[in-house]
């Protein structure tokens, strides 16, 4: 199965992930893996970005769609389920497409991720009720002490990872970093990485315009209507946390909005340092399709002449 070949579209938010890999699978006739950390969640729409009607009415798309919030999902799931579904498209095609933002499940599909012990779902609740009172910064501190090691490494404005990195720490005695081996597990296939940049004041704005159109669309009410499951880990995420502030009465809405377009640019920023550490990523701006396909195409032919 060495001749199959996965081919990865990453990039920040709000850059072209979406017309990209349509656009690749219809020129491929192949289908596309989500790896939109979100985007998994029936429930979560609007605040997502989810492709339309018509975008996934044009590429078999897989992982839109396909859980609720109140499933436990995570990556490890996401790993485990993505491989078997590959297994079954490298049946009947050589290329597939995977495309999404979420460097952390990206990553899984392609090298693989370590295996975690399962932990008692109260650490996690607990750990989250300390980021709601106190903020970003109890978990920084309680991570220093637990995982020194890990503390350096990891983003440390990013309360999902901090959280699991705590959960893992408290519930097994044992540092996270332990835990992680780094090494690249063997994939029955290829894969090759594609990634989309443009100039950061040109993202910027499709940013901003891009929360000025989830407004529109009603992510208010979307919000409203889950805020019987705020708790959940699901919905602690740019684009609903700063709704529900609004809901609480903790900031007016224009403040609110402006929160969502500030938190995603800074999410986008993380994004790109986190896919500008892997070498095998070749960059081209999101319209270059073509550009993309005889890249991919060289590649391949290479590989097989190898």
């Amino acid at each position: 199965m060495r001749s199959k070949y996965l081919i990865s579209v990453a990039g920040p938010t709000a850059i072209g992930k979406t017309a990209a890999a349509i656009a690749l699978a219809g020129y491929y006739q192949t289908a596309i893996l989500s790896a939109d950390s979100r985007q998994f969640y029936r429930e979560m729409s609007i605040g997502t970005a989810k492709p339309s009607t018509e975008e996934l009415a044009a590429a078999p798309h897989h992982f839109i769609n396909s859980h609720s919030i109140t499933d436990a999902f995570n990556v490890g799931d996401f790993e485990r389920e993505g491989l078997a579904l590959l297994d079954d498209l490298f049946t009947r095609q050589d290329i597939v497409l995977m495309a999404g933002g979420s460097g952390l499940y990206l990553k899984a599909i392609t090298e693989g991720f370590d295996d975690l012990p399962d932990i008692d779902p109260l650490i996690r609740e607990n750990l989250n009720k300390l980021f709601a009172e106190k903020g970003v910064a109890a978990l920084q501190e309680r991570l220093k002490i637990a995982d020194p090691a890990y503390y350096l490494q990891v983003d440390l404005n990013n309360p999902q990872r901090l959280i699991r990195a705590l959960e893992v720490s408290e519930g097994t005695g044992k540092p996270y970093s332990s835990y992680r081996k780094g090494s690249t597990q063997q994939r029955p296939f290829s894969s090759i990485k594609i990634g989309l940049d443009m100039p950061r004041e040109e993202l910027y704005a499709r940013i901003n315009q891009r929360v000025n159109a989830m407004i529109t669309a009603g992510l208010v009410d979307e919000v409203k209507q889950l805020l019987p499951y705020r708790h959940l880990n699901a919905l602690n995420t740019v684009g609903y946390s700063e709704i529900f502030d609004y809901l609480d009465d903790k900031t007016d809405l224009n403040k609110a909005i402006e929160m969502i377009k500030q938190n995603t640019r800074r999410f986008a920023k993380r994004q790109l340092t986190w896919f500008r550490k892997d070498k095998d990523i070749q960059w081209f701006l999101p319209t270059d399709v073509s550009a993309m396909i005889n890249y991919i195409d060289e590649t391949i032919a290479a590989r097989s002449n190898a």
